[in-house]
């Protein structure tokens, strides 16, 4: 595979399609040496099945394993850091990679206990996890999803889980598109497997999966997330991260140069949701750098409350993240709104909690 291709298969054998698109790809060519060692990162932002559409199948790591193991190479090793608020070890557990890393006899890491390394990420010093550092090849196998605050997240995004919790919180702090864009150059990426099986377009956390039974790989992260934007009808501007990241050397990003290579056709046609219903569910909202977790269960609860004919006459906007830290207002969400008259505590509150608890503030206010 060169950096301009991009490979396509479909289908619903997952662990087959993965070998047969490996193989397409030459990814055994592109590794060389047997006695690399190749980390594999796959999205498990929280402990839900992949059906949910938040995280990476296991029958696709599970091909991609033994398509290495049959082409001899063994130094392996899962790595990942769910986001904050939520437990590795309990998605390893619920998502079938402790089960899997067994069966192979590969090694699993757990990127929240990792010690953070500073690194100088072309002119941003970003605090990466060290197991990101220790592997001569790195396989990124993230999710092809929709996010409420970057719209999409997919190759370059998957990056932060193999960055720190307090570097997570720090991230939102500053936009998060510009340090993903210098975590780009931070972070190499060798070679990028997307399960695009089922991704919920909407929220990072799923809950509302769109099926596409589609897997695609890539060598240049850049061209993979353009290649997002295409497929999900967004213009690469309006992902800021992956001008930056093409700026500042990741990959391209000019789709007019790739070649997309289909190994077979897909069944049915696939039917995108509403992509700007989460821009609506937005306006609702007063959010200050709030972290993925926070505002990523904000969103669905609120989600749920419009599917039940609640949020037409919401009277207040939720304010949320941690910009209100210390100050005061009506309506919040988490503990960094702890000081306003009405607040939710939590870092984060679950999409449960969030949905009653508005529920109940309805009751009170209407």
């Amino acid at each position: 595979m060169k950096k301009d291709e991009i490979f396509v298969i479909y289908g619903e054998a997952y662990r087959k399609m993965t070998k047969e698109l490996l193989e397409a790809a030459g990814l055994s060519e592109m590794i060389g040496d047997r006695n690399k060692r190749i980390g594999i990162k796959p999205n498990l932002v929280s402990a839900s099945v992949a059906s949910e559409g938040a995280t990476t199948h296991p029958e696709v790591v599970e091909g991609l394993i033994e398509y290495l193991q049959e082409h001899g190479f063994y130094h392996l090793a899962i790595m990942e850091g769910s986001w904050v608020g939520a437990k590795t070890k309990e998605a390893f557990a619920l998502c079938g990679y402790e089960k899997l890393a067994r069966r192979y006899d590969v090694e699993l890491i757990d990127a929240q206990k990792e010690k953070p390394v500073t690194v100088d990420c072309k002119g941003m010093e970003l605090h990466l996890c060290s197991c990101a550092l220790q592997v001569d090849y790195l396989i990124n196998v993230p999710v092809m999803k929709g996010h409420c605050q970057t719209r999409i997240t997919c190759a370059l995004k998957n990056m932060k889980g193999l960055i720190p919790n307090a570097e997570k919180r720090r991230f939102h702090t500053m936009g998060l598109h510009k340090p993903i864009g210098h975590l780009a150059v931070g972070i190499r990426q060798d070679f990028i497997l997307v399960d695009s099986i089922c991704g919920d377009l909407s929220f990072e956390d799923g809950g509302n999966p769109t099926v596409m039974n589609r897997l695609f790989a890539a060598a240049d992260p850049v061209l993979c997330d353009a290649y997002v934007c295409r497929l999900l009808n967004y213009e690469t501007k309006e992902i800021p991260y992956i001008g930056l990241a093409e700026q500042l050397g990741a990959g391209c990003a000019d789709m007019d140069k790739a070649l997309v290579r289909e190994l077979n056709v897909p069944e049915h046609m696939i039917t995108l949701p509403d992509k700007e219903r989460v821009m609506r569910l937005r306006e609702m909202t007063e959010e200050v750098d709030s972290c993925s977790a926070c505002y990523g269960y904000l969103l669905p609860a609120l989600d749920m409350l419009e599917k039940d004919g609640l949020l037409k006459d919401f009277p207040d906007k939720i304010c949320i993240g941690q910009g209100f830290r210390k100050k005061t207002g009506k309506l919040g969400i988490g503990n960094c709104t702890r000081e306003f008259q009405y607040s939710l505590k939590g870092c984060p509150p679950t999409e449960q909690e969030i949905y009653t608890y508005l529920k109940q503030y309805l009751k009170k206010e209407c």
